[in-house]
């Protein structure tokens, strides 16, 4: 679906271009581009597009089709180029990730995306806003576009450190000893799809600042070789939040085996505390357990002082077994 597309020139937007086949047309009659965005179109919604503006069909694949890594390529006068967007959900800790994919071309710009972002539409206010900035052409939007996309890169890493601190209080602090591994892995399985966003990216943004490409005069190079650093600054943070989790995982899981260890030895010294006062009362128990059989004999039954030499031998006994246990630590 084109969401919007307009003819641009002297740094302003002249109209609303309804026949694509002569967008081109008209942009080299006003000496302008053409700035078109599209959302999630289909095969059959691009046969316009591919024709009018001569686009390469393995770019036209991967910009139907999505989920392709962060890229720069160039087709003879076209390049194509994949970033991808992200925002961070803070109350649920999860990283979206959005895709945009860009043709670019002398008198043209295309805007393919995928997903909930509003870069375009950001990009596209700002440029219009600044005249000056629009003058330069399609380069203008592509920077724009990489801009505001590394900027959210910042943006997310700083969020997932605030996360960082509290899950640290949580495993070193207020709360040691018990399990979150769960929320540290969340976060870390967040952090590697954030890092497959950004991390590819570094190489074509040092392309576009280094080196020579259609369609991207030289005097811009400085302009994304400033966007090139802050995505190397974003590339650093993401592996260094991504170290620092492998850490506090190690941690958490550290002390939650050292408490498993101490609940399991207080279990056993409460085990051998039953034990041995089982042991203890066992011998009361079964000597009374004879005596209270009905036999008309027993030993000590006929004796004026046979019941308390009988009850004097259980508390010897039971003396006896207080003290080894006592010294043996269970007791």
């Amino acid at each position: 679906m084109i969401v919007d597309c307009a003819l641009y020139s002297a740094g302003r937007r002249r109209h609303h271009i309804d026949d694509l086949r002569l967008a081109l047309q008209e942009a080299e009659a006003e000496d302008g581009f053409v700035w078109i965005g599209l959302v999630e179109p289909t095969a059959e919604e691009f046969d316009q597009l591919a024709k009018g503006f001569e686009l390469p069909q393995l770019a036209i694949d991967d910009a139907i089709r999505a989920h392709q890594r962060p890229k720069l390529e160039q087709y003879g006068g076209v390049t194509f180029a994949v970033v991808k967007p992200v925002h961070y959900v803070d109350h649920v800790e999860v990283v979206e990730v959005t895709e945009l994919a860009i043709f670019l071309g002398e008198r043209f710009v295309i805007v393919v995306r995928h997903g909930d972002t509003r870069i375009p539409a950001l990009v596209r206010a700002a440029l219009e806003a600044d005249p000056e900035m629009l003058q330069h052409g399609p380069p203008a939007v592509l920077h724009g576009i990489l801009d505001k996309a590394v900027d959210q890169y910042l943006d997310v890493t700083a969020a997932i450190d605030e996360d960082l601190d509290q899950i640290e209080d949580q495993v070193f602090g207020d709360d040691p000893g018990n399990d979150h591994a769960e929320r540290i892995y969340k976060l870390k399985r967040e952090v590697q799809q954030f890092r497959r966003a950004v991390v590819p990216l570094v190489q074509p943004l040092t392309r576009l600042a280094e080196q020579q490409m259609p369609c991207i005069p030289a005097y811009s190079r400085p302009y994304f070789r400033d966007v090139q650093d802050h995505a190397l600054r974003a590339a650093e943070l993401i592996e260094a939040a991504d170290a620092l989790l492998t850490g506090v995982l190690q941690a958490d899981l550290a002390q939650v085996t050292v408490e498993q260890n101490r609940v399991t030895v207080q279990q056993n010294s409460d085990m051998r505390k039953i034990s041995a006062w089982a042991a203890i009362a066992l011998v009361p128990t079964a000597i009374a357990g004879l005596y209270g059989m009905n036999f008309d004999y027993l030993p000590a039954s006929d004796w004026a002082l046979g019941f308390w030499i009988v009850l004097a031998g259980i508390g010897v006994v039971c003396v006896g077994l207080h003290r080894a246990f006592r010294r043996n630590r269970w007791l």
